[in-house]
């Protein structure tokens, strides 16, 4: 499973990049939009999990053009802003996804990291 993480929260994507990595999950991460869509120019990812808030290009506008260049990507969404509510207003626009609330628990995102590419 090769994943990508875009947060601008630097030690939260290095983190989960590294406990992804001991448990044989192939994961790179990027701080912004820009650097995430750099990344999909020269690499494929089965699965994308984005912060919802991040700057310039937010998250659900990231997901409409990483699809773009990569239309079987799966994507989950982490969010510690803002309600449930706010939430399922803005993902209803691009296309149902899965979402976390931050604080990340590990065992939680693996879970629903397979649930997404199972589904």
């Amino acid at each position: 499973m090769k994943v990508l993480l875009v947060d601008d929260e630097e030690e939260l994507v290095t983190a989960l990049a590294e406990r992804l990595s001991l448990r044989g999950i192939e994961a790179l991460w990027a701080t912004s939009a820009e650097d995430a869509l750099r990344f999909l120019e020269t690499r494929s990812f089965d699965l994308a999990v984005l912060d919802v808030k991040i700057p310039k290009i937010d998250g659900l506008q990231l997901k409409k053009r990483m699809q773009n260049m990569r239309p079987s990507m799966k994507f989950i969404f982490v969010t510690g802003h803002g309600s449930d509510r706010d939430f399922q207003t803005g993902v209803s626009e691009v296309g149902a996804d899965y979402y976390l609330v931050k604080p990340l628990k590990i065992e939680d995102l693996i879970v629903k990291m397979k649930e997404v590419l199972e589904g």
